[in-house]
């Protein structure tokens, strides 16, 4: 997409809180409200976390970010591509962008949680590098979560 422009930005973001209420839509859709995860806007871990929303033009089309775990492991969480904009390009490139970001934060892996009712999210994340791993945290115990795990290369020794 040659419009397509990548924008990180801080939590309180409107495009970022409108595209994660798109998303909260679709898994509605597909689970029961006590299987979605979702993001709470008060938590003090987002002054921590890194956003980022992909623009078309002026209008955003897709949302990530990353949230501490521990010293190690960051989150990817609220990782979502409108409809119409999939399959083109835009998750990859939010994906590479947040993961660089991981690595300047001197991260070593990327976990996520993902859902049996979302094999096109299962199959993006493999593609990527991603292995499944025991479910971690709040999503232990969550039959419908599914959790990956990538570990990243060191800044300047990949």
């Amino acid at each position: 997409m040659e419009n397509l422009t990548l924008r990180q930005v801080d939590a309180k973001h409107p495009d970022l809180w409108l595209l994660i209420e798109k998303l909260d839509e679709e898994l509605l859709q597909r689970y029961p409200a006590e299987d979605i995860f979702g993001l709470d806007r008060d938590d003090p871990r987002l002054n921590q976390s890194v956003f980022v929303v992909a623009y078309d033009g002026d209008r955003p089309i897709g949302c990530g970010g990353i949230r501490p775990l521990d010293a190690e492991s960051t989150e990817l969480k609220r990782f979502f591509v409108d409809n119409e904009y999939r399959k083109r390009g835009v998750a990859g490139r939010m994906l590479a962008f947040l993961e660089e970001r991981a690595r300047e934060r001197n991260f070593i892996s990327v976990k996520l949680e993902t859902g049996s009712e979302q094999p096109e999210s299962l199959y993006f994340y493999k593609k990527h590098g991603y292995v499944e791993i025991e479910n971690y945290g709040e999503y232990i115990g969550s039959e419908a979560s599914i959790c990956f795990e990538k570990r990243l290369a060191a800044k300047g020794r990949e």
